[in-house]
Protein backbone atom coordinates (compact mmCIF):
# COMPACT_ATOMS: atom_id res chain seq x y z
CA UNK A 1 0.00 0.00 0.00
CA UNK A 2 1.20 3.44 -0.99
CA UNK A 3 1.96 6.01 1.61
CA UNK A 4 -1.21 8.29 2.44
CA UNK A 5 -3.90 5.66 -0.18
CA UNK A 6 -6.13 3.59 1.68
CA UNK A 7 -5.46 -0.39 1.21
CA UNK A 8 -8.85 -1.51 -0.55
CA UNK A 9 -10.36 -4.81 0.74
CA UNK A 10 -13.56 -6.95 -0.56
CA UNK A 11 -14.98 -8.76 2.05
CA UNK A 12 -17.14 -11.99 1.89
CA UNK A 13 -18.60 -11.17 5.13
CA UNK A 14 -19.62 -8.11 7.24
CA UNK A 15 -18.60 -10.03 10.02
CA UNK A 16 -15.22 -8.97 9.31
CA UNK A 17 -16.24 -5.38 10.55
CA UNK A 18 -17.43 -4.53 13.86
CA UNK A 19 -20.28 -2.77 13.82
CA UNK A 20 -18.76 0.13 15.34
CA UNK A 21 -16.54 0.40 12.76
CA UNK A 22 -19.41 0.46 9.98
CA UNK A 23 -21.79 2.52 11.55
CA UNK A 24 -19.29 4.91 12.28
CA UNK A 25 -19.37 5.63 8.32
CA UNK A 26 -23.35 6.93 8.34
CA UNK A 27 -25.60 9.14 10.27
CA UNK A 28 -27.72 6.40 11.52
CA UNK A 29 -30.73 8.30 9.67
CA UNK A 30 -31.63 5.07 7.53
CA UNK A 31 -32.15 1.71 9.16
CA UNK A 32 -31.28 -0.67 6.04
CA UNK A 33 -27.15 0.55 6.21
CA UNK A 34 -26.69 -0.28 9.51
CA UNK A 35 -24.24 -3.40 10.00
CA UNK A 36 -27.22 -5.18 12.11
CA UNK A 37 -28.98 -5.11 9.28
CA UNK A 38 -26.73 -5.98 6.03
CA UNK A 39 -25.08 -8.63 8.52
CA UNK A 40 -27.82 -10.06 9.85
CA UNK A 41 -29.30 -10.76 6.25
CA UNK A 42 -26.02 -12.77 5.69
CA UNK A 43 -26.08 -15.00 9.23
CA UNK A 44 -29.71 -16.21 9.00
CA UNK A 45 -30.08 -17.05 5.67
CA UNK A 46 -31.29 -14.72 3.51
CA UNK A 47 -29.14 -14.00 0.94
CA UNK A 48 -28.30 -17.26 -1.77
CA UNK A 49 -25.32 -17.67 -4.58
CA UNK A 50 -28.83 -19.52 -6.18
CA UNK A 51 -30.44 -16.52 -5.92
CA UNK A 52 -27.68 -14.38 -7.56
CA UNK A 53 -26.28 -12.07 -4.17
CA UNK A 54 -22.37 -13.17 -3.08
CA UNK A 55 -21.19 -10.57 -0.44
CA UNK A 56 -18.38 -8.78 -1.71
CA UNK A 57 -18.44 -5.04 0.15
CA UNK A 58 -15.83 -2.76 -0.81
CA UNK A 59 -13.49 -1.39 2.01
CA UNK A 60 -10.99 1.35 2.43
CA UNK A 61 -8.29 1.03 4.88
CA UNK A 62 -5.79 3.25 6.40
CA UNK A 63 -4.20 0.08 8.29
CA UNK A 64 -6.50 -0.78 10.94
CA UNK A 65 -9.15 2.06 10.53
CA UNK A 66 -11.81 1.14 8.07
CA UNK A 67 -12.34 5.01 6.23
CA UNK A 68 -14.54 4.09 3.61
CA UNK A 69 -17.08 1.21 2.46
CA UNK A 70 -20.22 0.50 0.24
CA UNK A 71 -22.06 -2.69 0.60
CA UNK A 72 -21.59 -4.70 -2.08
CA UNK A 73 -22.76 -7.68 -4.30
CA UNK A 74 -21.13 -9.94 -7.08
CA UNK A 75 -24.86 -10.47 -9.12
CA UNK A 76 -25.43 -13.61 -11.14
CA UNK A 77 -28.69 -12.14 -12.12
CA UNK A 78 -30.70 -8.81 -11.41
CA UNK A 79 -32.64 -10.85 -9.57
CA UNK A 80 -34.49 -8.87 -6.38
CA UNK A 81 -32.67 -5.41 -7.67
CA UNK A 82 -35.77 -3.12 -8.67
CA UNK A 83 -33.45 -0.85 -11.22
CA UNK A 84 -34.29 -3.03 -14.49
CA UNK A 85 -31.68 -4.02 -16.82
CA UNK A 86 -32.51 -7.24 -18.59
CA UNK A 87 -32.19 -5.38 -21.50
CA UNK A 88 -28.70 -4.54 -20.88
CA UNK A 89 -28.01 -7.99 -20.18
CA UNK A 90 -30.08 -9.30 -23.33
CA UNK A 91 -27.86 -6.34 -25.69
CA UNK A 92 -24.64 -8.07 -24.19
CA UNK A 93 -25.34 -11.24 -25.12
CA UNK A 94 -26.37 -10.70 -28.33
CA UNK A 95 -23.28 -9.37 -29.26
CA UNK A 96 -21.49 -12.45 -27.58
CA UNK A 97 -20.36 -10.62 -24.10
CA UNK A 98 -20.94 -11.29 -20.98
CA UNK A 99 -23.34 -9.05 -19.21
CA UNK A 100 -23.15 -11.29 -15.48
CA UNK A 101 -21.48 -11.60 -13.02
CA UNK A 102 -21.61 -7.57 -12.18
CA UNK A 103 -20.91 -5.79 -9.17
CA UNK A 104 -23.50 -4.18 -7.36
CA UNK A 105 -23.88 -1.56 -4.39
CA UNK A 106 -27.19 -1.53 -2.78
CA UNK A 107 -29.16 -3.27 0.05
CA UNK A 108 -31.10 -6.55 -1.19
CA UNK A 109 -34.40 -6.61 -1.88
CA UNK A 110 -35.01 -3.29 -0.83
CA UNK A 111 -35.73 -0.24 -3.33
CA UNK A 112 -35.04 2.14 -0.58
CA UNK A 113 -33.05 5.42 -0.91
CA UNK A 114 -30.38 6.18 1.57
CA UNK A 115 -26.74 6.21 1.70
CA UNK A 116 -24.59 4.24 -0.55
CA UNK A 117 -20.73 5.85 -0.19
CA UNK A 118 -20.31 5.27 3.35
CA UNK A 119 -17.30 7.87 3.61
CA UNK A 120 -16.94 10.97 5.97
CA UNK A 121 -15.92 13.25 3.09
CA UNK A 122 -16.13 14.14 -0.22
CA UNK A 123 -13.11 13.08 -0.81
CA UNK A 124 -14.03 9.65 0.83
CA UNK A 125 -16.64 8.81 -1.64
CA UNK A 126 -14.67 9.55 -4.60
CA UNK A 127 -12.01 7.07 -3.34
CA UNK A 128 -15.05 4.54 -3.27
CA UNK A 129 -15.96 5.02 -6.53
CA UNK A 130 -12.50 4.73 -8.13
CA UNK A 131 -11.77 1.40 -6.34
CA UNK A 132 -15.34 0.01 -8.01
CA UNK A 133 -14.00 1.25 -11.13
CA UNK A 134 -11.02 -0.47 -10.94
CA UNK A 135 -11.47 -3.19 -9.27
CA UNK A 136 -14.47 -4.54 -11.61
CA UNK A 137 -12.18 -3.93 -14.66
CA UNK A 138 -9.65 -5.93 -13.45
CA UNK A 139 -12.22 -8.30 -12.36
CA UNK A 140 -12.97 -8.41 -16.18
CA UNK A 141 -16.45 -8.13 -15.32
CA UNK A 142 -19.08 -6.11 -17.28
CA UNK A 143 -20.41 -3.14 -14.84
CA UNK A 144 -20.83 -1.91 -11.50
CA UNK A 145 -23.73 -0.35 -10.27
CA UNK A 146 -24.85 1.70 -7.52
CA UNK A 147 -28.89 1.63 -6.79
CA UNK A 148 -30.98 3.96 -4.65
CA UNK A 149 -28.14 6.25 -3.74
CA UNK A 150 -28.98 9.57 -2.10
CA UNK A 151 -28.91 13.08 -4.01
CA UNK A 152 -26.14 14.37 -1.98
CA UNK A 153 -24.09 11.81 -3.28
CA UNK A 154 -24.52 12.44 -6.83
CA UNK A 155 -21.57 14.86 -7.06
CA UNK A 156 -19.48 11.94 -6.61
CA UNK A 157 -19.88 10.38 -9.61
CA UNK A 158 -17.75 11.33 -12.59
CA UNK A 159 -19.14 11.54 -16.37
CA UNK A 160 -18.53 7.26 -16.91
CA UNK A 161 -21.06 6.72 -14.34
CA UNK A 162 -24.12 6.65 -16.04
CA UNK A 163 -27.40 7.97 -14.35
CA UNK A 164 -30.71 6.66 -14.34
CA UNK A 165 -34.10 7.64 -12.80
CA UNK A 166 -37.66 6.30 -12.20
CA UNK A 167 -40.22 7.23 -9.72
CA UNK A 168 -42.05 5.66 -6.60
CA UNK A 169 -45.17 7.32 -4.61
CA UNK A 170 -44.27 8.98 -0.52
CA UNK A 171 -45.68 10.82 1.59
CA UNK A 172 -44.49 13.73 2.65
CA UNK A 173 -46.20 15.69 5.43
CA UNK A 174 -45.23 19.08 4.40
CA UNK A 175 -47.59 21.07 5.94
CA UNK A 176 -47.33 19.68 9.31
CA UNK A 177 -50.76 18.15 9.36
CA UNK A 178 -51.41 16.84 12.93
CA UNK A 179 -53.26 13.82 12.43
CA UNK A 180 -55.32 12.00 9.77
CA UNK A 181 -58.46 14.38 9.84
CA UNK A 182 -56.17 16.67 8.71
CA UNK A 183 -54.43 15.18 6.21
CA UNK A 184 -57.56 14.65 4.45
CA UNK A 185 -58.82 18.03 4.89
CA UNK A 186 -55.93 19.11 2.28
CA UNK A 187 -57.54 16.56 -0.32
CA UNK A 188 -60.30 17.59 -2.75
CA UNK A 189 -63.95 16.25 -1.81
CA UNK A 190 -63.56 13.18 -3.97
CA UNK A 191 -59.99 11.19 -2.66
CA UNK A 192 -61.42 12.87 0.96
CA UNK A 193 -64.70 11.00 0.68
CA UNK A 194 -62.96 7.68 -0.92
CA UNK A 195 -60.86 7.06 1.44
CA UNK A 196 -63.15 7.49 4.11
CA UNK A 197 -65.13 4.62 2.82
CA UNK A 198 -62.11 2.45 2.08
CA UNK A 199 -61.54 2.74 5.83
CA UNK A 200 -65.29 2.81 6.87
CA UNK A 201 -65.56 -0.56 5.03
CA UNK A 202 -62.97 -2.10 6.92
CA UNK A 203 -63.74 -0.65 10.47
CA UNK A 204 -67.39 -2.22 9.54
CA UNK A 205 -65.47 -5.68 9.08
CA UNK A 206 -64.31 -5.46 12.60
CA UNK A 207 -60.81 -5.48 11.92
CA UNK A 208 -59.08 -3.57 14.57
CA UNK A 209 -55.21 -2.67 14.62
CA UNK A 210 -52.20 -3.44 16.66
CA UNK A 211 -48.47 -1.01 15.71
CA UNK A 212 -46.05 -3.53 17.56
CA UNK A 213 -42.44 -2.53 17.76
CA UNK A 214 -39.79 -5.39 18.19
CA UNK A 215 -38.81 -3.92 21.72
CA UNK A 216 -42.70 -5.72 21.90
CA UNK A 217 -43.29 -8.09 19.73
CA UNK A 218 -43.80 -11.51 20.72
CA UNK A 219 -43.07 -14.51 19.16
CA UNK A 220 -46.73 -15.17 17.76
CA UNK A 221 -46.85 -11.61 16.67
CA UNK A 222 -43.39 -12.40 14.60
CA UNK A 223 -44.98 -15.31 13.40
CA UNK A 224 -48.33 -14.26 11.83
CA UNK A 225 -46.09 -11.70 9.77
CA UNK A 226 -43.86 -14.09 8.86
CA UNK A 227 -46.76 -16.26 7.98
CA UNK A 228 -48.33 -13.14 6.28
CA UNK A 229 -45.55 -12.42 4.02
CA UNK A 230 -44.75 -16.52 3.10
CA UNK A 231 -47.97 -16.26 1.88
CA UNK A 232 -47.94 -13.55 -0.32
CA UNK A 233 -45.03 -14.38 -2.05
CA UNK A 234 -46.26 -17.88 -2.62
CA UNK A 235 -49.51 -16.39 -4.28
CA UNK A 236 -47.14 -14.76 -6.51
CA UNK A 237 -44.52 -17.67 -7.47
CA UNK A 238 -41.69 -15.41 -5.74
CA UNK A 239 -38.69 -16.65 -3.60
CA UNK A 240 -39.36 -15.55 -0.36
CA UNK A 241 -35.89 -14.35 0.69
CA UNK A 242 -36.65 -12.91 4.72
CA UNK A 243 -36.28 -15.94 7.05
CA UNK A 244 -37.75 -16.03 10.54
CA UNK A 245 -34.74 -15.92 12.05
CA UNK A 246 -33.88 -12.79 10.05
CA UNK A 247 -37.32 -11.69 11.42
CA UNK A 248 -36.27 -12.62 15.24
CA UNK A 249 -32.78 -11.15 14.61
CA UNK A 250 -34.19 -7.35 13.62
CA UNK A 251 -36.65 -8.24 16.83
CA UNK A 252 -33.81 -8.00 18.82
CA UNK A 253 -30.70 -6.36 16.99
CA UNK A 254 -33.13 -3.66 16.09
CA UNK A 255 -35.77 -3.14 18.03
CA UNK A 256 -37.12 0.09 17.72
CA UNK A 257 -36.24 0.07 13.96
CA UNK A 258 -38.72 -2.57 13.55
CA UNK A 259 -42.44 -1.90 13.14
CA UNK A 260 -45.13 -4.14 12.59
CA UNK A 261 -48.81 -3.28 11.93
CA UNK A 262 -51.38 -6.40 12.80
CA UNK A 263 -54.64 -6.80 11.36
CA UNK A 264 -56.77 -8.67 14.01
CA UNK A 265 -60.42 -10.02 14.16
CA UNK A 266 -61.48 -10.88 17.81
CA UNK A 267 -57.76 -10.96 18.52
CA UNK A 268 -56.44 -12.68 16.27
CA UNK A 269 -54.11 -11.62 13.25
CA UNK A 270 -56.01 -11.75 9.83
CA UNK A 271 -52.89 -9.51 8.02
CA UNK A 272 -49.96 -7.33 8.62
CA UNK A 273 -47.56 -4.69 7.02
CA UNK A 274 -43.58 -5.07 8.20
CA UNK A 275 -41.96 -2.17 8.23
CA UNK A 276 -38.61 -0.58 9.07
CA UNK A 277 -38.28 3.22 10.89
CA UNK A 278 -35.25 5.62 10.59
CA UNK A 279 -34.93 8.85 11.63
CA UNK A 280 -37.79 10.74 9.93
CA UNK A 281 -39.87 8.38 7.86
CA UNK A 282 -41.29 4.70 8.04
CA UNK A 283 -40.29 2.24 5.05
CA UNK A 284 -43.77 -0.08 4.06
CA UNK A 285 -41.50 -3.68 2.97
CA UNK A 286 -43.44 -6.53 2.61
CA UNK A 287 -47.65 -7.24 3.52
CA UNK A 288 -49.52 -10.45 3.83
CA UNK A 289 -53.50 -11.31 4.25
CA UNK A 290 -55.21 -14.59 5.44
CA UNK A 291 -58.56 -13.12 4.19
CA UNK A 292 -59.94 -11.47 1.15
CA UNK A 293 -61.59 -8.08 2.60
CA UNK A 294 -62.05 -4.34 0.07
CA UNK A 295 -59.68 -2.38 1.50
CA UNK A 296 -57.81 -4.59 3.49
CA UNK A 297 -55.04 -3.91 1.78
CA UNK A 298 -55.19 0.10 1.46
CA UNK A 299 -55.84 0.45 5.29
CA UNK A 300 -53.12 -1.78 6.24
CA UNK A 301 -50.07 -0.39 4.28
CA UNK A 302 -50.82 2.88 3.77
CA UNK A 303 -53.89 4.30 5.93
CA UNK A 304 -52.42 2.46 8.70
CA UNK A 305 -48.39 3.90 8.43
CA UNK A 306 -49.95 7.11 7.50
CA UNK A 307 -51.73 7.22 11.34
CA UNK A 308 -48.15 5.63 12.73
CA UNK A 309 -46.19 9.01 11.09
CA UNK A 310 -48.49 11.12 12.36
CA UNK A 311 -48.60 9.65 16.49
CA UNK A 312 -44.69 9.39 16.13
CA UNK A 313 -43.96 12.92 14.84
CA UNK A 314 -42.46 10.87 11.57
CA UNK A 315 -42.52 13.33 8.45
CA UNK A 316 -41.78 10.66 5.37
CA UNK A 317 -43.77 7.44 4.81
CA UNK A 318 -41.72 5.15 1.90
CA UNK A 319 -44.76 2.53 1.28
CA UNK A 320 -42.82 0.28 -1.32
CA UNK A 321 -41.93 0.33 -5.36
CA UNK A 322 -44.42 1.08 -7.74
CA UNK A 323 -47.82 1.12 -7.77
CA UNK A 324 -49.75 4.32 -9.40
CA UNK A 325 -52.81 3.75 -6.96
CA UNK A 326 -51.24 5.00 -4.35
CA UNK A 327 -51.21 8.40 -5.93
CA UNK A 328 -54.76 8.80 -5.10
CA UNK A 329 -53.83 7.97 -1.27
CA UNK A 330 -51.57 10.60 -0.68
CA UNK A 331 -48.28 9.04 -2.10
CA UNK A 332 -46.86 11.40 -4.46
CA UNK A 333 -44.46 10.71 -7.41
CA UNK A 334 -41.07 11.11 -6.41
CA UNK A 335 -37.48 10.51 -7.90
CA UNK A 336 -35.27 7.72 -7.72
CA UNK A 337 -31.74 7.36 -8.95
CA UNK A 338 -29.12 4.93 -9.68
CA UNK A 339 -25.50 4.91 -11.50
CA UNK A 340 -23.88 2.53 -13.61
CA UNK A 341 -20.38 2.45 -14.60
CA UNK A 342 -19.77 -0.21 -17.71
CA UNK A 343 -16.75 -1.22 -18.57
CA UNK A 344 -17.26 -1.58 -22.62
CA UNK A 345 -16.87 1.47 -24.29
CA UNK A 346 -19.19 1.23 -27.06
CA UNK A 347 -21.85 -0.62 -24.99
CA UNK A 348 -21.13 2.76 -22.58
CA UNK A 349 -21.73 4.83 -25.04
CA UNK A 350 -24.43 3.66 -26.30
CA UNK A 351 -26.44 3.53 -23.40
CA UNK A 352 -24.80 7.10 -22.02
CA UNK A 353 -27.93 8.52 -25.06
CA UNK A 354 -30.52 5.65 -23.62
CA UNK A 355 -29.95 6.72 -20.73
CA UNK A 356 -30.58 10.59 -21.48
CA UNK A 357 -33.59 9.14 -23.14
CA UNK A 358 -34.67 7.11 -20.34
CA UNK A 359 -34.59 10.04 -17.97
CA UNK A 360 -36.26 12.89 -20.23
CA UNK A 361 -39.30 10.14 -20.58
CA UNK A 362 -39.53 9.74 -16.58
CA UNK A 363 -39.53 13.36 -15.88
CA UNK A 364 -42.17 14.02 -18.11
CA UNK A 365 -44.08 11.07 -16.59
CA UNK A 366 -43.73 12.28 -13.18
CA UNK A 367 -44.77 15.97 -14.66
CA UNK A 368 -47.91 13.84 -16.01
CA UNK A 369 -48.66 12.36 -12.40
CA UNK A 370 -48.77 15.90 -10.58
CA UNK A 371 -51.09 17.18 -12.08
CA UNK A 372 -53.56 14.47 -10.44
CA UNK A 373 -52.47 15.16 -7.51
CA UNK A 374 -55.00 14.85 -4.86
CA UNK A 375 -54.95 17.76 -2.33
CA UNK A 376 -56.25 21.06 -3.04
CA UNK A 377 -53.54 23.47 -2.75
CA UNK A 378 -49.72 23.58 -4.26
CA UNK A 379 -48.42 23.78 -0.91
CA UNK A 380 -50.07 20.57 0.46
CA UNK A 381 -48.88 18.51 -2.49
CA UNK A 382 -45.32 19.02 -2.15
CA UNK A 383 -43.34 16.11 -1.98
CA UNK A 384 -40.23 16.53 -4.73
CA UNK A 385 -36.90 14.93 -3.35
CA UNK A 386 -36.55 13.08 0.12
CA UNK A 387 -34.87 15.92 2.56
CA UNK A 388 -33.36 13.28 3.77
CA UNK A 389 -31.17 12.45 0.59
CA UNK A 390 -29.41 15.21 1.95
CA UNK A 391 -26.92 14.87 4.73
CA UNK A 392 -28.15 14.98 8.39
CA UNK A 393 -26.68 15.73 11.68
CA UNK A 394 -24.75 12.51 13.40
CA UNK A 395 -27.05 10.75 16.01
CA UNK A 396 -26.55 7.00 17.18
CA UNK A 397 -27.54 4.07 14.41
CA UNK A 398 -31.33 3.44 14.94
CA UNK A 399 -31.95 0.22 16.58
CA UNK A 400 -29.11 1.16 19.27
Amino acid sequence: MRPGVPEVRLLSDLAEVTPAQWDALHDGANPFVAHAFLAGMEQHGCLRAQWGWTPRHLTLWNGDELVAAAPGYAKENSHGEFVFDHAWAHAFARHGLDYFPKWLCAVPYSPVTGPRLLARDEAGRRALLDAMALQTARDGWSSAHVNFHRADEDAAFGPEWLAREDIQYHWHNAAGWRDFDAFLAAMDHKHRKNIRQERARVARAGVRFRAVHGTDASESDLAAMHRFYLQTFAEYGNHPAITFAFLQHLAQAMPRALVILLAEVDGEPIAGALCLRGRDTLYGRYWGSDVTLPGLHFETCYYQGIDYCLREGLTHFEPGAQGEHKLARGFLPTTVRSRHWIGEPAFRDALRHWCAEERAAVRRHRDRLATHSPFKSTADALAGDHPADAASPARPPVGS
